[in-house]
C-alpha cells in the first residue's frame, strides 16, 4: 500500500527552481547573442584586432617608466640617507649608553662600599635598602633618603640616582632610534622593489624592439657611442661643433665663481660614465649623485636627493642661468642636471644612457638653483 501511494506522489519542486532555470536560459541566450554579434562584427570588417604599438609609442612608454623609476630612485636615495643617519645615531647612543652604564656601575660599587661599612658598624643605612631594592629608581623618588643620609652618602646616592636616570633616558632614545631605523629600512626596501620593477618593465619593452629600432632610438637620444662622447666634449678632429668656442674650458670660464667652475669641469670629466641608480661615483652615477659629486669637487656639500638639492641655494630664473647651476625637471622635481651654458646641461639620464650633454628643453623644466 505504501509503495502504491509513493508511486503516484509527484516530487516537490523548489519554488524558485523555475525562475532559476529561466534566468539561466536567458543568460545562455544572451551570451550566445553577444558571441554571434561579436563574430559578425569581426567578419564584416567593423572590428579590428588591436594593432601592435609603434616604436614611438614604445619609446614614450619606456621614457615614462624611466621617469617613474627616477621618482622611486630619489625616494630610495632619501630613505637611504635617513637610514644612514639613524644608523649612525643608534651607534652613538649605544656607545653613550655603555659609557654611562660603566659610570653607573662605578657609582653602585661606591654605594655598596659605604653600605658595607655601615653594616659592619651595626647601622642600617638607607643606601643598603637602596641597593637591595627591586626598583632603585622608585626608592630614590622619595626625597627622605637624602635627608636621612650624611652629606657624603647623600652625594653618592644623588649621583647614583642621576646616572640611573641618565642611562634609562639614553636607552629609551636608542630604542626609539632603532624603531625608526627599522621603519626606514622597510621604506628603503619598498622603493628598491619599485625601482627594479620599473626598470625591468622598461627593459622588457626595449626587448620588443628590433636591433635596428634600438639603434635608431639610441641615435636620436645621442647615447652610448665613443663618437657621441667626443662630440659632447666638442673635440672632433675638425674642430668645434658649431664654430663657437665651447666645452669644459669655456663653460668653466663663464661660471659665476670658482666653485661652480670646478663643478662644471668635474661634470665634463664624468661624460660617458654609466648611469646606475643610487650611485654617487666615482665610476657611475644617478642624476643627483652626479650633481652632488660635481659640487663636492668645488667644495660645496649638496644633499643627496633632487627634492633637497633644489633648496641648496637661491632660485635662478631660466633667463639668468649660468654654468654650474642646477636645473630641475618634472613637476615632482625628480630629475636634475648641471647647466653648462648654451641651453645645455650635463646629466645622468637613465640606465643604458651614460652621463651626457643634453638640451634642457629635452624634459619639462621645473626650476633652477645656484648652490651657495
Amino acid at each position: 500500500m505504501t509503495a502504491t501511494v509513493a508511486s503516484h506522489r509527484k516530487p516537490r519542486q523548489h519554488p524558485l527552481a523555475s525562475l532559476t532555470g529561466g534566468t539561466r536560459t536567458a543568460r545562455t541566450a544572451a551570451t550566445l547573442a553577444l558571441a554571434g554579434a561579436a563574430t559578425a562584427t569581426v567578419f564584416d570588417g567593423t572590428g579590428q584586432a588591436a594593432s601592435p604599438p609603434t616604436p614611438a609609442q614604445v619609446k614614450g612608454r619606456i621614457n615614462a617608466l624611466y621617469q617613474e623609476a627616477e621618482v622611486a630612485t630619489q625616494n630610495y636615495n632619501g630613505a637611504k640617507e635617513a637610514a644612514g643617519t639613524a644608523r649612525h645615531e643608534l651607534s652613538r647612543l649605544q656607545d653613550e649608553a655603555a659609557r654611562r652604564t660603566r659610570k653607573l656601575n662605578a657609582a653602585r660599587t661606591e654605594l655598596g662600599a659605604v653600605a658595607a661599612s655601615q653594616y659592619r658598624s651595626g647601622g642600617v643605612d638607607p643606601t643598603v635598602r637602596l641597593l637591595l631594592s627591586a626598583d632603585p629608581q622608585r626608592y630614590l623618588d622619595g626625597a627622605a633618603v637624602l635627608e636621612r643620609a650624611g652629606s657624603h652618602q647623600a652625594t653618592a646616592v644623588a649621583g647614583y640616582a642621576r646616572r640611573l636616570g641618565s642611562v634609562r633616558q639614553v636607552r629609551q632614545r636608542a630604542e626609539e632610534t632603532a624603531e625608526r631605523l627599522a621603519a626606514t629600512e622597510a621604506t628603503l626596501k619598498k622603493h628598491r622593489v619599485t625601482v627594479v620593477h620599473k626598470l625591468d618593465a622598461a627593459e622588457q619593452l626595449l626587448n620588443r624592439l628590433t636591433a635596428e629600432q634600438r639603434q635608431r632610438m639610441a641615435a636620436r637620444d645621442g647615447v652610448g657611442t665613443a663618437r657621441t662622447a667626443r662630440a659632447d666634449r666638442g673635440t672632433r678632429a675638425d674642430g668645434p661643433l658649431d664654430g663657437i668656442a665651447h666645452g669644459p674650458e669655456a663653460a668653466a670660464t663663464a661660471a659665476p665663481n670658482p666653485r661652480a667652475a670646478r663643478a662644471v669641469s668635474f661634470a665634463y670629466a664624468a661624460l660617458g660614465k654609466p648611469y646606475v641608480w643610487g650611485a654617487t661615483g666615482p665610476s657611475a652615477y644617478d642624476c643627483s649623485g652626479l650633481t652632488q659629486a660635481a659640487w663636492k669637487s668645488g667644495g660645496v656639500a649638496l644633499p643627496r636627493t633632487t627634492y633637497t638639492q633644489i633648496s641648496s641655494g637661491p632660485r635662478i630664473d631660466r633667463s639668468q642661468l649660468a654654468p654650474g647651476d642646477l636645473v630641475f625637471f618634472y613637476s615632482g622635481i625628480s630629475h636634475v642636471g648641471l647647466y653648462i651654458g648654451g641651453g645645455k646641461m650635463i646629466h645622468a639620464p637613465h640606465p643604458g644612457a651614460p652621463v651626457r650633454i643634453a638640451p634642457i628643453d629635452q624634459m619639462p623644466f621645473a626650476a633652477a638653483t645656484r648652490p651657495a
